[in-house]
């Protein structure tokens, strides 16, 4: 079968940093493809090239045979290439089908036919079975609705090479698994699919052949149903998997930092769980299973109905999120862009904001001393492994992997007696992820409390002292030791109240 996109030699060059050496790629019709590879292993900069955002330094593009040459994103769609950009390109002031039609408006004699598109755009979130009220401004949606607009607009273009980044990275199970569905019709009628993720899991379900990049050079074109996940990330990194998740010492008798009873709130039915110093709980379950919504009660980012806070022997029950953060609980969020990160200013100004307050950076009447700001802000950044030259720049300049590092860096800022991370490796790399999890370990044997919620089984599995399983709002089981196995964990996933273990 004659290949839809074939991609010799490719080479990108940006002024002395090559991104991509000498890359053979090769999509066949009706095949899912994985790309996979570390932040910066040159995935972005080939599906860019592929759509006509980058031009190659040297290499060639056929298209159906045929060698072409994409001068911008219009000309590869003009060859059928749609792409889903990780960053959406939506109009946020537009309605939903208004986004849907951008630049393909039909026409009714000089005006827009609005009737039309808004027909269209329900048919095809219909047929998508994504429910999403058409005439919504895009302002209004979630990201994982924008998300699924995004993936409207790829399918309305009727594309026959329809490349995915990182498209289930807001979506939850249900809407992952009806893209999944849409993805097969679209392999079954001979549409190439070029699908990127961090999710190793998802790849045995939907792909046919990954290929592994690294450092800009492709490692490796692999079967997706024959390869193991343990391979391959060995191929990703260039190390085994064990080297990835680090032992963590485990403190005896660890005092109980917070503890929480009975609690009650959206999507949370009468939880009680305690966590203690020197201790990794982690806390699994499906998407929407309750499994965040309970740290954002506790944290007050989402109102408790019923129920008590304990931290540190005190009632913080309902209390603001400020005083949480200032009696010792650092919360790092599952939407870094969002909720964590301000994206407009340098990476050392995001960590010197979590300094503020301190007395050897600002005293009694405010004033602050920009010189210990910097040299803090720099030590912290050292810490977390984020290069110097990367310092001055705007965090939404910088990688996935390099914006959770600052994330992680202003955890550092003060002492903290108890450290949330919710969804502390989303969109990461595994090169990325290994430098993370090895502060997690840095942060549980200096003896504080650590929660890790997290959506990837192998994930939690792997940092957890005690493990928490949840299920439709409620803790399933509890598991410690060899009982935490994943078999024994995805029993829990679907149970109503906890089963003992």
């Amino acid at each position: 079968m004659p290949p839809l996109v074939e991609m010799t030699g490719i080479t990108k060059t940006f002024l002395s940093v090559k991104a991509l050496s000498n890359v053979d790629f090769r999509l066949l019709p009706g095949e899912v493809h994985v790309l996979f590879g570390e932040n910066g292993a040159g995935k972005s900069t080939l599906i860019s090239i592929l759509s006509g955002v980058y031009k190659q330094t040297s290499g060639s593009l056929r298209i159906d045979g045929q060698e072409v040459e994409l001068q911008s994103v219009h000309d590869a769609a003009k060859f059928g290439i749609g792409t889903v950009f990780q960053e959406f390109s939506l109009v946020p002031t537009l309605r939903v089908y208004e986004n849907v039609y951008l630049g393909r408006e039909p026409r009714r004699g000089l005006f827009l036919d609005r009737r039309a598109m808004i027909a269209g755009a329900q048919n095809l979130f219909d047929e998508l079975d994504f429910e999403i009220d058409v005439r919504r401004p895009v302002s209004a949606l979630s990201r994982a609705e924008q998300q699924m607009v995004e993936i409207a607009k790829a399918f309305l273009a009727k594309a026959r090479v329809l490349i995915l980044d990182e498209p289930t990275a807001s979506l939850t199970e249900k809407e992952t698994r009806k893209l999944f569905g849409f993805i097969a019709r679209a392999r079954a009628e001979g549409v190439g699919i070029i699908y990127i993720s961090h999710r190793i899991q998802e790849f045995a379900e939907i792909a046919d052949q990954i290929s592994v990049l690294r450092d800009g050079r492709m490692i490796a074109t692999v079967s997706a149903k024959e390869t193991s996940e343990h391979a391959l990330v060995e191929l990703m990194t260039g190390r085994a998997i064990d080297q990835i998740y680090p032992e963590i010492a485990r403190g005896t008798d660890g005092e109980i930092v917070l503890s929480l009873t009975d609690i009650i709130s959206a999507g949370v039915h009468g939880v009680s769980v305690d966590v203690r110093a020197g201790e990794v709980l982690g806390v699994a379950g499906l998407v929407g299973s309750g499994k965040s919504r309970l740290w954002r009660s506790v944290l007050g980012l989402q109102p408790i109905r019923a129920g008590r806070v304990m931290l540190k022997g005190r009632d913080v029950t309902g209390k603001a999120t400020r005083e949480l953060l200032r009696g010792g609980v650092f919360y790092l969020p599952p939407d870094r862009k969002t909720e964590g990160l301000q994206l407009a200013a340098t990476a050392r100004d995001n960590i010197a904001l979590s300094l503020l307050g301190r007395d050897d950076v600002s005293n009694r009447i405010g004033f602050i001393s920009p010189r210990r700001s910097r040299e803090l802000a720099d030590g912290i950044a050292a810490r977390v492994d984020i290069s110097p030259s990367y310092l001055n720049r705007s965090v939404s300049k910088l990688s996935g992997g390099n914006q959770q590092k600052v994330l992680f860096g202003k955890g550092f800022a003060k002492e903290h007696d108890i450290y949330i991370f919710d969804e502390p490796t989303v969109g990461v790399d595994m090169g990325t992820r290994s430098a993370l999890y090895r502060l997690i370990k840095e942060i549980a044997e200096a003896g504080k409390a650590v929660v890790v919620v997290s959506s990837d089984l192998t994930e939690v599995m792997h940092l957890a002292h005690r493990l928490v399983v949840f299920s439709k709002g409620r803790i399933a089981a509890e598991l410690t030791g060899a009982a935490i196995s994943e078999e024994n964990v995805l029993k829990h996933f679907f149970a109503d109240t906890r089963v003992p273990a």
